[in-house]
């Protein structure tokens, strides 16, 4: 097993602990097991570093310009595909994940290594970028970082860091679109190419009939149609799609989970953000919900010394103060306490948030103390079996994320009112949905009903806790929700 690369300067070393997390990300999801990732990750990384290297001390082309290439994070991302593609003409291909063994023997990969004017149209935009453009973009948009961390890695100037980047956005589309008019294609294509174009550029517009119809079944377009709308929040699906391939999108929730747990607040900087606006709005906000707490706990301390007096009064009066007394106030501590920053991807079990104990409000029978913002009793619970406890053993949220024409990606998040030492959770499709990738967890599925394994890492979930996963799936014709979750065999309700 090839050791990683030795840093040349200081810089480079910090770059290589940044690009390193993101390798083992990616490789994570590329194999079977913890061991054959680190091994991809470390091959990758070191064949990567030399080529980033050969590139930067390569030949100068005319004019003062190096020849194009990818910023360094997707060109060690390409690194990984590359290697476990040569891993399994190799014959170890047991190591890597099996679709992802499916994927590389497919036309999808040729797609990668053919001619340039076939490979994705997002991966070539990103190639026509100046470096430090191509970098920006996807830092921010597939990383998942704030920008003024990015802002502060690449030296640009904060305050004019946004209009940069909306600027290199605009940059990239028209690249895309001048590849996608270069790129071969039949008649029926180009003749949509400059509807497509004058769609994408007003967030107004609507696609015509025929237009959506054809973007159902051209792959091709379809992919142009992602890199060239930069409205609507697809240009990151559409990037590490386009540039990593397999997985990419597994990869992005991936990144977008570890930057929220990496930045502790788990709150994404907003980019939109006027320059040098301060933040005294976001900060009264703050305060003003930490006063309503304060004053929540001093009620309920007030309650309790009004239930503790001798009797006194009238009997209405007390009465009234003992109502008062019983009824539950706001969680001191809403939000459960968000881990230390890991090293590798972040497991998919988090603990429950501990809420404040208080003599004085009434629980229903059965819930756990350890609760968080998702296990709210919102909405009725499921019907209960033989006697049970009304509170149903688990809740579930299921979140579609994103969605296009013969595809979508989602999100389920359990939580367990009991702890668990492993997990299964199962549910079914109404109109024929299929699983094609899960990540954090491994799926399986017979018919319409569909059922997720707790993965090595995430198996054990605390009381109250949550377990969470995510998958991409086909449609055709309607996606309803899913319906009729368990866990471990028992009914969950579904969290409104």
């Amino acid at each position: 097993m090839p050791d990683l690369p030795t840093p040349q300067d200081a810089a480079e070393a910090t770059l290589f602990s940044e690009c390193w997390d993101a390798v083992l990300a990616y490789a994570d999801l590329c194999t079977s097991g913890s061991a054959a990732a680190a091994q991809l990750g470390r091959e990758a990384f070191a064949h990567g570093t030399r080529e980033a290297r050969a590139a930067e001390t390569g030949p100068v082309r005319s004019a003062g310009r190096r020849a194009a290439r990818l910023p360094r994070i997707p060109l060690l991302l390409t690194a990984v595909r590359t290697t476990a593609a040569a891993w399994e003409e190799a014959g170890q291909g047991h190591k890597l994940d099996p679709d992802l063994r499916l994927w590389l023997n497919s036309d999808k990969a040729a797609r990668y290594t053919g001619p340039p004017l076939t490979r994705p149209l997002a991966l070539r935009g990103l190639r026509d970028l100046q470096q430090a453009d191509a970098e920006l973009l996807w830092l921010a948009e597939v990383e998942a970082l704030p920008l003024s961390v990015v802002a502060r890695r690449l030296g640009l100037d904060p305050a004019t860091a946004a209009d940069e980047l909306q600027q290199v956005r605009t940059l990239f589309r028209d690249r895309c679109h001048r590849n996608h008019l270069d790129t071969p294609m039949d008649a029926r294509c180009r003749s949509y190419a400059r509807l497509l174009d004058a769609v994408t550029r007003s967030s107004a517009a609507d696609a015509p009939g025929d237009l959506s119809r054809h973007l159902a079944t051209c792959v091709q377009c379809a992919e142009a149609a992602a890199c060239l709308r930069l409205h609507g929040g697809g240009l990151p699906g559409a990037l590490a799609g386009g540039v990593i391939g397999w997985g990419g999108l597994a990869y992005l929730e991936r990144r977008r989970r570890a930057a929220e747990v990496r930045l502790g607040a788990g709150r994404p900087d907003r980019a939109g953000r006027a320059a040098g606006e301060p933040e005294d709005a976001e900060q009264k906000a703050r305060a003003a919900r930490n006063g309503l707490l304060v004053a929540a706990v001093l009620v309920s301390v007030l309650a309790l010394g009004v239930s503790l007096m001798p009797f006194g009064g009238s009997g209405d009066d007390l009465g009234a103060r003992g109502d008062v007394g019983r009824q539950p106030v706001a969680d001191p501590n809403p939000d459960p306490p968000l881990p230390s920053a890991p090293t590798l991807p972040p497991a998919t079990s988090k603990p429950a948030g501990n809420a404040t104990q208080d003599t004085t409000k009434s629980e229903k029978p059965g819930k756990p103390e350890g609760r968080n913002r998702h296990t709210e009793p919102q909405g009725t619970s499921s019907p209960t079996k033989g006697g049970e406890s009304e509170d149903p053993a688990c809740r579930v949220e299921y979140d579609l994320v994103n969605q296009w024409p013969d595809g979508f990606q989602a999100t389920v998040t359990v939580t367990s009112s009991k702890s668990l030492d492993s997990w299964r959770v199962s549910w079914s499709f109404r109109d024929g949905q299929h699983v094609g990738q899960m990540w954090d967890a491994a799926v399986s599925q017979d018919g319409s009903r569909v059922t997720a394994t707790a993965a090595d890492y995430n198996k054990s979930v605390p009381a109250g806790g949550d377990l969470a996963f995510g998958f991409l799936a086909s449609w055709h014709g309607k996606n309803s929700p899913p319906y009729d979750f368990t866990l471990n065999g028992q009914d969950c309700a579904k969290s409104s």
